[in-house]
């Protein structure tokens, strides 16, 4: 086995062995708590910039398959496991993890206690860090971790979306056929604007009855009302909103326009446009299991969550409601427009990976066109 580093910036280093490509990357080093997924988790470009750890023990056990990807390509700077399964069992599966992260280049670490990591994370906050199995040296690692740019001020949107705008028309997965592609007409006209967006997304948007059109992260508003859409969605994505200044002159510029809904980053970039503020979080959510209360409803929801920002409720006073909040942690989870027909979740309600108990969101998108057709 060749050895591996993981080097925080706070001067914890660990030692392990390789679990993928061979090389060095620098990231903001996170852990996500979901027992499986970690193929959407590597696949999801709201990972961007970040090294993610798994606190469930073992990875990897049912392989890869091609149909549970959620970009085009795996977006982490590396990843970390404890333990690795080698020999996947799954009737779907086409490759092993390590195969995977080995053909995509992407620099792992397995036999690290995850546990102690995540314990650092959540008392000193998420952190820059180097995984390296080229440079032994310790204190050279650490001083890499220490000298890397965070994630705050980094725009890295511009480098996960979309070059060209493209038509989407794949609804959600069938055991006998997969993912079918859309057999009827569409009656709602959708753009969807790609800050890092999820396929998983798009599919539940078909799925509801929306004929989908992707757009890059900087199209502007005039070319998006341009094309007479009967609702505009703001899609998740990697980093800090306010790193994304681009996009929240055009959301502001749509406000009022027409219905709008937001999912994580596209959140937090509605908030902006409406005048709110927002702020990085110690650790983030990461995780699908993750309690949220439909303010509403007075429901509670387990929810799939990757943000390591949040909004500033106070900032929108006299103009959203708080709709959805943490029962963990007490932050936002959900607003919507005291007057407009717009509203935004914090989490991930397509559920890849994770629960399905959100679902009911992109039919509250779909019933707030309608409404205003």
């Amino acid at each position: 086995m060749i050895k591996a580093f993981l080097a925080l910036a706070d001067g914890t280093v660990f030692e392990g062995s390789a679990f993928g490509a061979a090389g060095e990357v620098v990231g903001e080093v996170v852990f996500n708590t979901s027992m499986t997924g970690y193929q959407e988790v590597l696949t999801d470009p709201s990972y961007k910039g970040q090294i993610v750890a798994m606190t469930y023990s073992q990875q990897g056990n049912y392989g890869i398959n091609e149909e549970d990807i959620e970009s085009w390509t795996p977006w982490v700077e590396g990843f970390i496991v404890k333990e690795p399964c080698l020999v996947p069992s799954n009737w779907r599966s086409t490759e092993t993890l390590l195969g995977y992260l080995i053909r995509n280049r992407i620099v792992g670490i397995s036999g690290i206690d995850t546990r102690a990591l995540t314990r650092i994370i959540r008392d000193k906050g998420a952190m820059q860090a180097v995984i390296s199995t080229a440079d032994r040296d310790l204190k050279s690692l650490v001083n890499k971790a220490r000298s890397a740019p965070g994630l705050v001020g980094r725009d890295l949107v511009k480098e996960v979306t979309c070059k060209r705008p493209y038509r989407w028309d794949e609804e959600l997965w069938r055991l006998e056929r997969g993912y079918p592609k859309s057999a009827i007409a569409k009656k709602y006209k959708v753009v969807a604007y790609d800050f890092g967006i999820k396929k998983n997304i798009l599919r539940n948007l078909a799925e509801a009855g929306c004929d989908v059109a992707v757009v890059p992260a900087n199209t502007p508003a005039e070319s998006v009302l341009d094309a007479k859409p009967d609702g505009i969605f703001l899609s998740n994505g990697p980093g800090d909103p306010d790193a994304v200044p681009y996009a929240k002159e055009n959301i502001a510029k749509l406000i009022g326009k027409r219905p709008i809904f937001g999912i994580c980053l596209g959140h937090q970039i509605l908030s902006l446009a409406l005048g709110g503020k927002t702020y990085k979080l110690k650790f983030g959510h990461r995780g699908a299991n993750q309690p949220v209360q439909d303010l509403t409803t007075g429901k509670v929801e387990i929810t799939a969550q990757n943000h390591g920002f949040a909004v500033d409720v106070d900032s929108l006073k006299g103009i959203a409601d708080v709709t959805h909040i943490n029962l963990n942690d007490r932050t936002v989870e959900g607003l919507a427009h005291r007057e407009l027909p717009l509203f935004s979740v914090q989490y991930h309600p397509e559920a890849s990976p994770g629960p399905h108990d959100s679902q009911y969101l992109f039919k509250r998108f779909v019933d707030m066109m309608e409404r205003n057709k």
